[in-house]
């Protein structure tokens, strides 16, 4: 396990990884946050003990054997302009959208450098993690959060990106049924509750990797009944045909 872990930008995932690589563990590694996002830094370091907050980028990438990138794609010219990387470290991109190519011309280093898809799950160890290339530190680091996927290629990279990008559609996909049910008179924290309870239940399911998905599917349908009739009316070849371009669309532009 790696001993000293930087991250620069304390975001969702970045949060979510020291909470996976802190919270009920017993061999804690140093963990040294870059300053900004203070209420969030702030606060992690007062429930770990083993969490320090920097005095900025560089103090993090000093202190760090392998240097989490976790800033918005937007602000990583601001975050991590003039950085110092050299190639004793390991750095691990998690800015989606930004190619390892990018992002070694605008540190000048030739550290290795690792993409990465962390999910907020990390924070309770249950996430796969995709990673390219492979790398024996960073891949021993996702382990331990829940699995690393290692993949051939960033081509194959740019594909677990795209559908990395339905999860917020799923969660939408929920709010609509329950203002669907609230509509029809169902108080909306009943409807909250049943609904969450319901895809819990789904989620508990497809641990069970011995079936398919399309084996599970089938296997909660009954012939001409009512989950079939959503299914069919609903999620019609239109509509599968229509999430299949969304997704051609967004990784054209992952390319």
């Amino acid at each position: 396990m790696v001993k000293r872990i930087g991250i620069i930008g304390v975001g969702e995932i970045g949060r979510a990884i020291v909470d996976g690589l802190c919270d009920g563990v017993e061999e804690l590694p140093e963990i040294f946050l870059s300053p900004r996002g203070a209420r969030t830094t702030a606060e992690l370091s007062q429930r770990y003990p083993n969490v320090r907050v920097c005095a900025d980028n560089q103090d993090v990438v000093d202190r760090s054997e392998v240097v989490i990138i976790a800033v918005r794609p937007q602000h990583r010219s601001e975050a991590l302009a003039g950085l110092q990387v050299d190639s004793a470290h390991v750095v691990v991109n998690v800015m989606a959208g930004v190619g390892t190519g990018e992002l070694r011309q605008t540190l000048g280093t030739d550290a290795p450098l690792v993409r990465a898809i962390p999910l907020p799950a990390v924070r309770k160890r249950r996430s796969v993690t995709v990673t390219y290339p492979s790398h024996p530190v960073v891949d021993a680091l996702f382990d331990h959060l829940g699995g690393a996927l290692p993949v051939a290629d960033e081509a194959a990279f740019n594909v677990f990106s795209a559908l990395t990008a339905t999860l917020t559609t799923h969660y939408w996909y929920l709010a609509t049924l329950t203002a669907w049910a609230s509509r029809q008179g169902i108080p909306s924290e009943d409807a909250d509750r049943y609904i969450r309870s319901l895809f819990q239940g789904v989620g508990r399911t497809l641990g069970d990797e011995t079936r398919s998905l399309h084996q599970l599917a089938a296997d909660h349908e009954t012939p001409n009944g009512i989950n079939e009739r959503i299914r069919t009316t609903w999620f019609d070849a239109a509509n599968s045909d229509a999430l299949g371009k969304a997704l051609d669309a967004l990784l054209s532009d992952l390319k």
